[in-house]
């Protein structure tokens, strides 16, 4: 059903039938009176204990109940932290955002730890401790990070008293303190009602009313003009409608605000590929396609399971993107910003499973389910409270996982080949201009026995630089730190028309020619890429034509563990208890090899200190040819 509104379509079928036509104002108030007949209203669609059922809270944390406890009274005594005006400017000034958003995170992580801590026990103990929380919440002009602020007209990270931002962070803020408003508003009454009377005035103006009134922002997606839309759309979506449905009490602006979540996360499903894969890569499968479960899980619930799209194929391949892009051993498949290293969110991966009834799934959470400790989503008390209730059912699945030898995403082009002795190979096409892009069109990486080879390194420490004009400056962004030529010595371009194009996938094989993602300058007609894997070996080749061979090409790989160049024709690549071996033809080409120092925490603990770029340089400059590599197992 892609390229069709599937949110608004699942409404239509909850009374009669009718053409489906171009949406006007009669049409949409039509869709909220069909809203208004059937929302559960009076938080009746809360399966959660009250805060007075003991008995309720008992049986729902289980064992979990003494750990919440006791991770609250760690909490008993923390200083809560004042976000100074300067740590705003901190990134302006220097780029870092971790000098505003440390002392913030810590704040909103001991505000969840109470709450969850004072429902455990209920006995009042953490309630004054959480009052001064929220108040401290309360008192801050903003609960965006400075990284995001600058969407306000003055575009400075200092916040704006009069114009409320959300984003990722203030909407789950907004989310935990609705859910604090809901179970604590009685408590905080027998202290001073004025504590729930600013909570509820500052969630008002802070999430309800800019929802509501404010079109701006760019992931709602309103006045779309094909712009790129990704995981904040969700994430931001699932918040606000969370909000709506803890606070509002009128069924017309609540018919309104469920409506217009609908328009806009169905913008981003018809942005996104019907093939269901994260073109951000599995770090941000939680954010992505799991805050659309998310969503998905709230709209049902507020609509009474009315509104329901879990049985569409798209939702489904959305969720079984995060088991098919994982290797084994804690490696996945890391296109884009994403990190090498993710082993997933067990209960969410589960709660997926369970909602789009895949046993691949509900038998990957229970190998990535590590039941050492309570579940905790820090300032995500939805996901606190929805993982304790798939607790049981998880710890009861059998775990399961296989490496399947061909997946193939066709919209997205990212394509899996694996073989029964143990090799893995992930090949993408794609453009240069996807949500966290890298200029990586055409790039591979390679595993044997669950042990990365060639890699994707990935991205460093987000900075104000991360995302901005000088991004491809960056050197984890450019194509000649991928698995890819230099063509006539020039990298591939930022951009949407720099591409993949002529993408085809077979059971054992990958080509694209990425010609088209090259810049004039590199004078390429035609580059073809290919990737061919059989037992313990792949095999990489490219054929060529350029309009002009103005200089070397250079064909880059880049990879870690002990190198050993020292015959010629083979570079041995010893990593942990694997070695492998990748042959080249000596008399085509100059081997150099570039250390590359890890400074970056975010690389460094995935990699170590040192990563290592391979460059073949072509002896001979011609304007046809074709090269030739294969890395095998030994």
């Amino acid at each position: 059903m892609k390229k069709l509104t599937l949110l608004l379509l699942a409404l239509l079928y909850v009374t009669l039938t009718y053409a489906y036509t171009e949406r006007d104002l009669l049409q949409k108030q039509a869709d909220i009176n069909r809203l208004k007949e059937i929302l559960v209203l009076d938080r009746q669609w809360v399966t959660y204990p009250d805060y007075n059922d003991r008995a309720g809270w008992d049986r729902f944390l289980g064992t979990f109940k003494d750990e919440y406890i006791r991770r609250g009274e760690k909490r008993l005594n923390y200083q809560w932290q004042v976000v100074k005006a300067t740590d705003y400017l901190a990134f302006e000034r220097t780029g870092n955002r971790q000098i505003m958003e440390k002392p913030f995170g810590a704040n909103n992580g001991a505000i969840a730890d109470l709450l969850m801590a004072e429902l455990a026990e209920g006995k009042g103990r953490f309630v004054d401790q959480l009052i001064n929380g929220v108040f401290n919440a309360c008192e801050m002009t903003s609960w965006a990070l400075a990284a995001h602020i600058i969407v306000q007209p003055s575009h400075r990270a200092l916040p704006a008293y009069d114009y409320p931002v959300i984003d990722l962070t203030s909407g789950d803020l907004g989310g935990l303190l609705a859910w604090t408003y809901h179970f604590m508003r009685p408590s905080f009454d027998k202290v001073d009602p004025e504590i729930s009377r600013r909570l509820r005035h500052e969630l008002q103006t802070r999430i309800l009313d800019p929802y509501m009134n404010n079109d701006s922002f760019w992931w709602m997606g309103r006045n779309y003009n094909g712009r790129m839309l990704n995981n904040w759309n969700p994430w931001c979506n699932s918040n606000a409608l969370m909000c709506f449905m803890l606070l509002e009490d009128n069924r017309d602006t609540l018919a309104k605000a469920v409506h217009l979540t609908m328009e806009s996360v169905d913008k981003f499903l018809n942005y996104i590929k019907a093939d269901g894969a994260c073109e951000e890569g599995p770090s941000y499968w939680g954010h992505a396609a799991g805050k659309t479960l998310d969503y998905l899980e709230l709209l049902s619930d507020i609509t009474g399971d009315k509104v329901n799209i879990f049985n569409e194929s798209m939702i489904k391949n959305m969720g079984e993107y995060i088991s098919r892009s994982y290797i084994g051993n804690g490696w996945v498949v890391n296109f884009a910003d994403a990190s090498a290293r993710g082993e997933g969110n067990s209960y969410l991966i589960y709660r997926f499973g369970k909602a789009v009834n895949s046993e691949e799934l509900k038998g990957f959470a229970a190998l990535m389910h590590q039941p050492k400790s309570s579940p905790n989503n820090g300032r995500d008390i939805f996901r606190t409270l929805a993982s304790i209730a798939v607790d049981k059912e998880l710890r009861q699945t059998e775990p399961r996982h296989e490496n399947r030898p061909f997946t193939w995403y066709p919209e997205t082009e990212f394509c899996y080949l694996s073989t029964k002795e143990g090799l893995f190979l992930a090949a993408k096409g794609g453009y240069n201009d996807e949500s966290h892009n890298h200029n990586d069109a055409g790039t591979c990486s390679v595993w044997m026995n669950q042990t990365p080879i060639l890699i994707d390194a990935g991205v460093g420490t987000y900075t104000r630089q991360t995302f901005s004009n000088e991004r491809y400056s960056i050197w984890t962004m450019q194509s000649n730190y991928h698995n890819l030529p230099m063509i006539n010595g020039v990298p591939e371009k930022y951009g949407k028309k720099y591409k993949a194009t002529e993408v085809k996938a077979g059971k054992n094989s990958f080509e694209a020619n990425i010609a088209t993602a090259y810049p004039e300058e590199a004078k390429v007609k035609k580059w073809i890429r290919s990737y061919h894997v059989k037992g313990k070996q792949a095999r990489i080749s490219d054929s060529f034509e350029l309009e002009e061979a103005t200089a070397p090409n250079i064909v880059n790989f880049m990879t870690w563990g002990e190198i050993d160049r020292s015959e010629k024709g083979k570079v041995i690549i010893h990593v942990n208890n694997v070695k492998a071996a990748l042959l080249y033809d000596a008399a085509l080409f100059e081997l150099t090899v570039e250390p590359k120092e890890l400074d970056d925490i975010r690389l460094s603990k995935v990699w170590g200190s040192t990563i290592y770029r391979l460059s073949f340089k072509a002896k001979q400059q011609t304007n046809k040819g074709n090269y030739s590599f294969t890395i095998k197992k030994l």
